[in-house]
């Protein structure tokens, strides 16, 4: 009987976990106390069954609208959204492109709300008796939100810090410290550690190398941060991946797009990732926003997509014809349906082409621009809505571990050319096919980018003859140019290139971020933009924000 009697109970506490799954109502404190205790010891897998709101609000502050994706893609030089002529598009996204974005453009809107909105049903969840007895369950939820700080430190620098779901009547938070935000990230992330360490790592659960990815991401960017030249923070980061690399169960996968797969749990690179559904969990409409409509016909998807983001043109340009992440990231030529015929658009056939004449004048025609598929576009559903995302995987560690080494000359018996070995090693399932071309020595990753950065569009209207606004920068004065190439080519899509740019220095001391020009943004050298504006609406509902410097 005593078999009986706890199973029900633990269905109760499965029951109500569902119902918090699928509901984004807050958690009701009379449903825990419905739920007899009494002589049944819960495990941590029990009460992982309530997580269910932490994790939706996870998934939103990823593939959110204006999300987490589009705020490290948008403002960068790989990824953009035209004013798609005769289709839409444009508007904020061309503000991201060109830097002139503001406290009201919708992607700070997104992540500030979505982080917070996590980071409240972590604070929630870790105040319930339950959790609070389970600490592996506790340091799941704090990794979660320290996920979530760690993102709104990066991209707003000055945001509040708040530990505690329940609040006297009228509570306000305040803004932390920058430095204080950064310390109680990295002291939460070494106690999950501790506590986690030497549990096996579960497929879509915060795990201890999670937990060191975090720092390690924390302490290669300290410096770009907080405006520091500490050597000791590349070395803590190299600590951190480098027990990964050693000691963590991952592999990596022999194939670039296996991490990519719509369920990544067989890839053994995946150190964490956050876990979509197509049925119960859905979220990465990013094929349906870069593909044509026409597109439908080649993976037999259950509607058309809505044909708006493209690669920017000068990136296409950089790839090595023998790299096969090209196949495995864009399309462009001409396209086939199912049965591999040319899909016929208007009498002409479905073309992708890397030239776009620019983002808002007159902007891009409807087949203009190659088309990201990196993630699987999964055929009789709605594209990629399923997948999950490989938050951080293996050859992140790796190639963190090889910017550091760069950047120190050497560290803990190992040196540059340790570096150049590490990115040829991750080079070479890219270059099976010549391998010789996988090689980088450390002149390569030291010396300049091939990126041909400047201002290049075209504002005369199709049909017309050209009208080419074209300007020549070049990478050359890039502090590690190639290095920073071999991380566009390795992680484009993969919310890094923002946050890569802005650690990118010029000769000049400027960030790559703000001083290169790249299809129709010019180079402003506003150390502000490097930071985004504290959304107008959270500003309006807290009087105790202040705005971040160079936004109203």
């Amino acid at each position: 009987m005593k078999f009986f009697k706890n199973t029900y109970k633990f269905i109760a506490l499965l029951f109500v976990g569902l119902i918090c799954f699928n509901s984004c109502t807050d958690l009701k404190e009379e449903l825990y106390s419905e739920i007899p205790s009494e002589g049944y010891d819960f495990s941590d897998n029990d009460i992982r069954a309530m997580f269910g709101p932490a994790y939706k609000n996870l998934r939103l502050l990823y593939w959110g609208w204006n999300g987490t994706f589009d705020i490290y893609e948008e403002s960068s030089d790989l990824i953009m959204t035209p004013l798609r002529i005769g289709v839409g598009w444009g508007d904020l996204y061309v503000t991201m492109h060109k830097h002139t974005y503001t406290n009201q453009t919708g992607h700070f809107w997104t992540i500030w709300n979505q982080a917070y909105s996590t980071i409240t049903s972590c604070n929630q969840l870790l105040e319930r008796d339950l959790v609070k007895k389970a600490p592996l369950s506790s340091a799941e939820l704090k990794g979660i939100r320290g996920v979530s700080y760690y993102l709104l430190l990066d991209n707003f620098r000055n945001v509040p810090l708040d530990t505690l779901f329940t609040h006297e009547p009228g509570f306000l938070p305040v803004q932390e410290d920058p430095q204080k935000m950064f310390e109680f990230i990295e002291s939460e992330m070494k106690d999950i550690k501790e506590v986690l360490k030497g549990k096996e790592v579960v497929y879509g659960q915060f795990n201890y190398y999670a937990a060191s990815m975090v720092l390690a991401k924390m302490y290669l960017n300290y410096n770009t941060w907080f405006g520091t030249n500490d050597n000791t923070y590349y070395q803590k980061a190299y600590d951190e991946v480098n027990d990964i690399i050693k000691n963590g169960p991952f592999a990596l996968s022999s194939s670039y797009t296996d991490p990519f797969k719509a369920d990544g749990s067989a890839c053994s690179e995946t150190i964490y990732a956050i876990v979509y559904d197509f049925v119960h969990a859905g979220g990465n409409y990013l094929s349906n926003k870069c593909l044509h409509g026409g597109s439908k016909a080649t993976f037999n998807l259950k509607a058309a997509p809505w044909n708006g983001s493209c690669a920017i043109p000068q990136f296409i340009q950089t790839y090595d014809q023998d790299d096969s992440r090209f196949d495995d990231t864009w399309l462009m030529g001409i396209q086939k349906d199912i049965s591999g015929s040319d899909i016929i658009i208007e009498g002409v056939p479905l073309n992708y082409t890397q030239s776009v004449h620019s983002i808002d004048n007159p902007g891009a025609y409807q087949m203009e621009g190659a088309r990201f598929h990196k993630y699987e576009i999964v055929a009789g559903e709605e594209g990629s809505a399923g997948d999950d995302v490989p938050f951080f995987r293996l050859t992140d560690a790796y190639m963190i571990k090889a910017e550091c080494l760069l950047r120190l000359g050497s560290y803990n018996g190992e040196g540059e050319q340790i570096a150049a070995n590490i990115v040829s090693m991750i080079r070479g399932r890219a270059f099976k096919a010549n391998p010789d071309k996988a090689v980088r020595t450390v002149a390569d990753l030291k010396g300049p980018s091939v990126y041909q950065y400047g201002h290049q569009e075209n504002t005369a209207q199709e049909g017309e003859v050209d009208n080419l606004i074209v300007t020549n920068e070049g990478g050359a004065d890039i502090e590690f140019g190639g290095f920073l190439d071999d991380l566009a080519w390795e992680f484009v899509g993969e919310h890094h290139r923002r946050q890569d740019l802005i650690r990118f220095k010029l000769t000049s001391g400027s960030s790559v971020y703000i001083g290169k020009s790249c299809f129709c943004r010019d180079a402003h050298f506003d150390a502000a933009k490097e930071i985004f504006p504290i959304p107008k609406d959270f500003l309006e509902s807290n009087s105790k924000l202040v705005q971040n410097p160079g936004y109203n």
